[in-house]
């Protein structure tokens, strides 16, 4: 268990009293029995090692479907439970559902970008949970072309996305995904853009995007395996043939990999990448020749990761091979092998490279240094470039919707914890850029009432560890405030800075608000994920801790009030942190955690595992089964103290199953000493991302601040 310092508790206590000072009223938990989930004893043995698990039976929904009325019985009994020691608060809830939703501007309309001749949107409506997707051709005083209804196409639905929008080279057709079930399996329609007409043919099991070939009636798409959910072939479609008898243009063999398929931003090829978290490779074909066979760009390399954006007249590489932060490198458009490839941007220590979006006379390179995003507009034909300056010392900047490729226009999004989503167009020749746009908050957001601070906590071997934090101006450092800390630390995913509306409530109320940039994360370059992963993946946990206690220390909170909340692998650092520091956090908010995994990397049927093992390790392996189950958190559960505890999970999950963070909570029940509250919910209808709608998901947020907002003491 991770120690606080005695003087440091001192301090803390101190504050804490000072803070309870304030007109707060304690919240009176209902005096009921929570649910006692069966206990049926289940054995693995691995590695000669063997563990009883009493609630892997929770899977039987997974495995066999609806009829598992024991899963469901169970899963019922935690709601009920939830809704009971929740209704004190129903009130309270209420009233955040409607504050955060009147914070948003129902009538509204996204910045048309443009793409080969027309323009394209969405607008939403009043009292609309959905959105109306739209174009205009050549100009915006065109009239409008209503291409999809999505709010009429939800109805009657408890679950519905639309994506994947594509339109055919000629403008006439256009392909999309729907998914009613939140497992992210798509089924693929097409629309006749002239007509009207929603043709018959359906091609089900797929991501729900589609990659034209320039002959506007072939189309080539992604297929899931049915059960693991893995992307597994590659299929090309020819309009008004059985889609049952699409042929199979590529089959991945490595069930550790991820394909898809795609096309190039300037229409000249279409491309295959097939990728997984150390090495991947690509093939390609002209678009002008769909039944061309694909050509293998460069053959997959051992710990090579590389991927290809086209010029006019070359490829671009953006590859680490032999540059831990990735380089660019370029070849001619006939001569593809690693042999051939020259570098064109360097590696550098102390910069990520990202990204890079292509134009006819620019690139624009996405970079990250010092855990900052960066723009640098590089011109194809002086050589020259320049950075974007963004005038702030904690933002998040990044390239968005550029469709087109003939252009000299890049359009950009810009925000911060304070400054809402704000979108720019910047002309890369004379260096103009022009506000397009700026997240519209009702009921007069003033930046100016908020303050944000970049700070520094030192990890136990050391390191450096960023914490971004906002609060509302007022805020005093005396120990006495309630603190929120957000953490992933996974799979290189960066949780920069950014504006949210209903993070006001939370800010509005005294709360404070950060995020620990933890390794595992790529935030101050690859390394950073790289240290955060596999056999050093308890880096993640500790550099959290020693974040929290980094904040009680520098006295913007105390024990007693500070809080943690993470999600799906960020769900994974919230049990592991539960377990190491319990007494460390007043409360927890654990979303779709990935709490069980030691038997999920084990079992090769659940979505995901095999795609996995570069991340956290193959538990086949001794060794690695032995440091996996050292902190999966449902290995870990212990006869001790927890924190006051709401973990939230969808039946339909297919990134997390939902019976990982139901198994957590019923060990969590049987095992633990102490009487905080253990509260559980499951979206009978939902999966990973939660509510579909705009605002159904308000309703989520409303429950996890009330919880916080209940263990804090504050009622309105």
């Amino acid at each position: 268990m991770n120690k606080i310092n005695i003087p440091m508790i001192l301090l803390t206590l101190l504050a804490s009293c000072a803070g309870n000072q304030q007109k707060k009223k304690a919240y009176e938990w209902p005096a009921v029995e929570a649910p006692e989930a069966d206990k049926i004893p289940h054995e693995r043995v691995l590695h000669g090692d063997t563990v009883v698990d009493n609630y892997y039976w929770m899977i039987d929904y997974f495995k066999n479907g609806p009829d598992s009325s024991r899963v469901i019985e169970y899963l019922n009994a935690e709601n009920k439970y939830l809704d009971t020691m929740m209704k004190g608060t129903e009130g309270f809830q209420e009233k955040l559902f409607k504050e955060l939703k009147d914070r948003i501007k129902e009538k509204d309309e996204s910045v048309p970008y443009f793409k080969n001749g027309y323009y394209y949107y969405t607008r939403t409506e009043d009292g609309k949970q959905y959105y109306k997707f739209c174009r205009k051709k050549e100009t915006l005083d065109a009239a409008e072309e209503l291409l999809l209804d999505v709010d009429d196409m939800a109805e009657g639905h408890a679950y519905f996305s639309a994506g994947g929008f594509s339109v055919s080279p000629d403008n006439k057709l256009m392909a999309f995904g729907i998914d009613t079930v939140s497992r992210r399996e798509y089924v693929i329609h097409i629309k006749n853009l002239e007509t009207g007409e929603l043709y018959a043919e359906k091609i089900k099991g797929t991501t729900g995007s589609v990659a034209w070939a320039n002959d506007n009636r072939s189309f080539f798409y992604t297929s899931k395996n049915p059960v693991t959910l893995l992307t597994e072939k590659i299929k090309k479609h020819v309009l008004g043939e059985d889609s049952e008898s699409d042929k199979i243009v590529y089959e991945e063999n490595d069930n550790t990999n991820y394909i898809g398929v795609g096309r190039s931003k300037s229409g000249k090829f279409i491309y295959i990448y097939s990728g997984a978290t150390t090495s991947s490779e690509t093939r390609f074909i002209s678009a002008d020749e769909p039944n061309a066979e694909f050509k293998v760009f460069q053959p997959r390399m051992k710990d090579v990761l590389y991927e290809v954006t086209a010029l006019e007249d070359k490829f671009l590489i953006l590859t680490n091979k032999d540059a831990l932060n990735f380089k660019l490198m370029e070849c001619p458009l006939d001569q593809t092998s690693i042999a051939h490839w020259k570098e064109m941007i360097p590696h550098r220590k102390d910069v990520l490279l990202e990204d890079v979006d292509e134009f006819k006379d620019f690139l624009v390179v996405s970079e990250r240094k010092d855990g900052l995003t960066r723009l640098n507009i590089k011109s194809l034909k002086s050589g020259e470039d320049h950075y974007l300056d963004f005038g702030e010392e904690a933002y998040t900047a990044y390239a968005t919707a550029n469709m087109e490729y003939n252009t000299d226009v890049l359009r950009y999004n810009y925000t911060s914890l304070t400054t809402p989503s704000s979108t720019y167009d910047y002309h890369m020749g004379t260096r103009d850029r022009k506000l397009l746009k700026q997240q519209e908050v009702l009921g007069g957001y003033k930046p100016s009432d908020y303050h944000t601070e970049r700070l520094y906590a030192k990890a136990k071997d050391g390191t450096k560890i960023p914490i971004s934090l906002v609060y509302k101006k007022g805020f005093k450092k005396d120990g006495s405030a309630p603190l929120l800390l957000y953490g992933y630390g996974s799979y290189g995913a960066s949780m920069d800075p950014t504006f949210s509306s209903t993070r006001l409530s939370l800010l509005d109320r005294g709360f404070v608000y950060a995020i620990a940039h933890i390794r595992g994360g790529q935030e101050m370059g690859r390394q950073w994920y790289e240290d955060g992963k596999m056999m050093k993946k308890k880096n993640t946990f500790t550099d959290f801790i020693d974040c929290g206690e980094h904040l009680i220390d520098q006295r913007y909170t105390s024990l007693g009030h500070l809080y943690a909340q993470g999600g799906s692998a960020g769900g994974l650092l919230m049990g592991a942190v539960s377990n190491m520091a319990p007494d460390l956090w007043k409360g927890i908010i654990a979303q779709v955690p990935f709490v069980d995994v030691v038997n999920t990397m084990l079992d090769e049927t659940i979505p995901l595992t095999t795609n996995e093992f570069d991340e956290w390790g193959n538990p086949k392996n001794k060794e690695a089964y032995e440091y996996i189950k050292s902190y999966s958190p449902y290995e870990q559960i212990e006869p001790k103290a927890y924190p006051n505890i709401l973990v939230t999970t969808g039946l339909h999950d297919s990134q997390v199953q939902y019976f990982e963070p139901a198994k957590w909570v019923a060990k969590l029940r049987a095992s633990k000493t102490d009487q905080h509250v253990l509260l559980l919910k499951t979206d009978m209808e939902v999966g990973h991302g939660g509510a579909s709608g705009r605002f159904d998901y308000l309703k989520d947020i409303a429950l996890n601040y009330a919880f916080l907002f209940a263990l804090e003491g504050v009622v309105k």
